[in-house]
C-alpha cells in the first residue's frame, strides 16, 4: 500500500500556523513512508473563499519548505484538487447514496426545521431531524423537484455505535444516537464539509488523515459515510490543539497566528517548523533543535502526545536563535548587513573585521535584526548610568587603570594603529594585574568601565580589538 496523505486548507484567509503544523506532519509522514503528500483546496465557502488566499497559502508552504506531490498548481491523477471544481463528483456520489437508500431528498423549509428544533429543546430531546421526508416515494420526490421545490440531500444516519482507533487518542467510541439524519448536499448543489471530505479522501485514495483534535467530532459522520459507500476509512491521527498560555485556543489575541506575519518578522522557516513540530510531537532522540525536513524515517505517528500544546513565543524565539547560530558565518553576515542602517560605521569596516564581529555576537541574537543593537559596545561613547558602572568608576583603583590605559592608547595612535590587537589587550591586562597589583573584580570591571563605559558585556579580549582606536581614545578621556 502506498501511503497517501493530504492537507486541505480553506482559502478564506492567510495560512494559520496550526495549519502549517498539520501540513508539515503530513509531509513528514509521507516522506518517512515513501508515500505521497497531496494539497487539496476546500473552497466551497463561496462567500469567503478567494484565490489570493489560496496563492498566499501555497507561497507560505513553499517558503517553509513544505512542497506537495499533487495539488491544484502541479496536477495529479486524482484531480481536480479544488472542491469548487469537483461539484459534479459530489453530485454523482450523492446519487449513489440515494439509489442505495442511504440518503434522500428533504424538502423541509428552514422555518419548519427551526420550529422542530425549538420543540425538541423545549421537550429536552436531542434536536435530531424527525425523518419526515425519509419515506417519500420516488414519484413524490420526482414531482416535487419537477415543480421547482428546493431540496437538500440528507443522509440516513444509522442508530448504532461507531468505534475506531486513533494514533493519538487511542480507542475512540461514538455511542449510538449521537447524530440524526444530517445534510450532505445543500439545495444549491454545494456539498457539506463532512460529506465532501469523505468523497475527496475516498476518491483520492487517502490512507491516513493527520489533522487537529478539533476535527475529532467530525469523524463520526465521516465513518457513517465511509460505511455507506462501502469504502475503507483511512487511519486517523488527531493531533493536539494549540493553545495560548491562558489555556485558551490559539487566536490573534495571543499574537501573530499567520505564517505570513512570521515571515515578515524574519523568522527562519526551519526554526518555525522546528518549533511547530514540537507542539504535539517529540523527537526520538529527545532533541529540541533540529531541521524537521531532515528527519527522514525518524518521524512516525507513535510519538504524538494527547496534551494540548502551549504556544510559547519565547521558546520559538530561542529556537530561531539556535538556527541562526548553526548557519555559516558568511550567511549570517549577509543577512545582518541587510538589517543595519546604511549610515552605520559597520559598513565601512573590512570583511575580516565583519566576520570577527559576527563570530562574537551571533550567539547573543535570536533575530538578524537584533545584531545592530550589539554594535554599540564597539562604537558608542555614551556613558552608562547603571549602579554597577558607577560603583566600578568610584573605586580608587579605577583611576590608576585609566591613567595606564590612556598612555597605552596614545602609544598605539602614534604608531598609526587603527585597532589594538588581542596581544595588546593581554599585555594591558597582565600589566594591571602584575604591576598595578589590581586583581579580581576590580581588575575586570575596572578595565571594562574605562574601555567601554559599561559594567557588563562580552569578553573584553574579543571586543576591544574590534573597537576603533579613536573610539577608545574618546572613551578614555570622558
Amino acid at each position: 500500500m502506498t501511503v497517501r496523505v493530504r492537507f486541505a486548507p480553506s482559502p478564506t484567509g492567510y495560512l494559520h500556523i496550526g495549519g502549517a503544523r498539520t501540513a508539515m506532519y503530513n509531509q513528514l509522514f509521507a516522506k518517512a513512508m515513501g508515500g505521497k503528500y497531496i494539497l487539496r483546496i476546500e473552497d466551497t465557502d463561496t462567500e469567503r473563499s478567494e484565490r489570493k488566499y489560496e496563492e498566499s497559502q501555497i507561497e507560505d508552504l513553499k517558503w517553509l519548505g513544505i512542497t506537495h506531490d499533487e495539488g491544484p498548481d502541479v496536477g495529479g491523477e486524482y484531480g481536480p484538487y479544488r472542491q469548487s471544481e469537483r461539484l459534479h463528483i459530489y453530485k454523482t456520489w450523492a446519487e449513489k447514496l440515494i439509489d442505495k437508500g442511504h440518503a434522500y431528498h428533504c424538502f423541509c423549509s428552514e422555518e419548519e426545521l427551526t420550529a422542530k428544533k425549538e420543540l425538541a429543546e423545549k421537550e429536552k430531546r436531542a434536536p435530531h431531524y424527525d425523518g419526515k421526508c425519509r419515506n417519500l416515494t420516488v414519484e413524490e420526490v420526482t414531482s416535487k423537484l419537477a415543480s421547482g421545490e428546493e431540496a437538500v440531500v440528507r443522509f440516513h444516519a444509522q442508530r448504532k455505535a461507531y468505534v475506531f482507533n486513533d494514533y493519538v487518542r487511542g480507542r475512540v467510541v461514538f455511542p449510538e444516537g449521537m447524530v440524526g439524519d444530517f445534510v450532505i448536499m445543500r439545495a444549491n448543489g454545494i456539498p457539506v464539509y463532512n460529506y465532501a471530505v469523505v468523497v475527496d479522501d475516498a476518491s483520492m485514495k487517502i490512507t491516513h488523515v493527520i489533522r487537529a483534535e478539533e476535527h475529532l467530532p467530525n469523524t463520526l459522520r465521516q465513518l457513517m459515510l465511509y460505511e455507506a459507500f462501502s469504502e475503507t476509512p483511512p487511519e486517523f491521527a488527531h493531533v493536539s490543539l494549540l493553545i495560548g498560555e491562558d489555556r485558551q485556543k490559539l487566536s490573534k489575541r495571543h499574537g501573530a497566528t499567520s505564517v505570513t506575519l512570521y515571515k515578515e518578522m524574519n523568522y527562519l522557516p526551519n526554526a518555525l517548523l522546528n518549533y511547530l513540530c514540537l507542539l504535539g510531537w517529540s523527537h526520538p532522540n529527545e532533541l529540541d533543535v533540529f531541521n524537521p525536513l531532515e528527519l527522514g524515517t525518524l518521524f512516525n505517528l507513535d510519538r504524538f502526545t494527547k496534551a494540548a500544546a502551549i504556544y510559547d513565543v519565547k521558546k520559538l524565539d530561542f529556537i530561531n536563535g539556535q538556527h541562526i547560530k548553526a548557519l555559516p558565518i558568511e550567511t549570517i553576515l549577509t543577512e545582518v548587513e541587510k538589517t543595519i542602517p546604511s549610515t552605520h560605521q559597520f559598513h565601512k569596516m573590512d570583511h575580516e573585521w565583519k566576520i570577527a564581529c559576527v563570530t562574537i555576537f551571533k550567539d547573543q541574537i535570536n533575530f538578524f535584526q537584533d545584531f545592530a543593537s550589539h554594535l554599540d559596545v564597539l562604537f558608542t561613547t555614551e556613558v552608562s548610568t547603571s549602579a554597577d558602572y558607577l560603583e566600578a568608576k568610584s573605586w580608587e583603583t579605577t583611576p590608576k587603570i585609566r591613567e595606564y590605559l590612556e598612555g597605552e592608547i596614545n602609544i598605539a595612535i602614534v604608531a598609526g594603529k587603527k585597532f589594538v590587537t588581542v596581544e595588546d589587550y593581554n599585555i594591558w591586562s597582565e600589566h594591571v594585574k602584575g604591576e598595578l597589583k589590581i586583581k579580581g573584580k576590580q581588575l575586570f570591571m575596572g578595565m571594562r568601565s574605562v574601555l567601554t563605559h559599561q559594567a557588563h558585556g562580552p569578553e573584553l579580549k574579543f571586543i576591544i580589538p574590534l573597537t576603533p582606536i579613536e573610539i577608545l581614545e574618546k572613551r578614555i578621556h570622558l
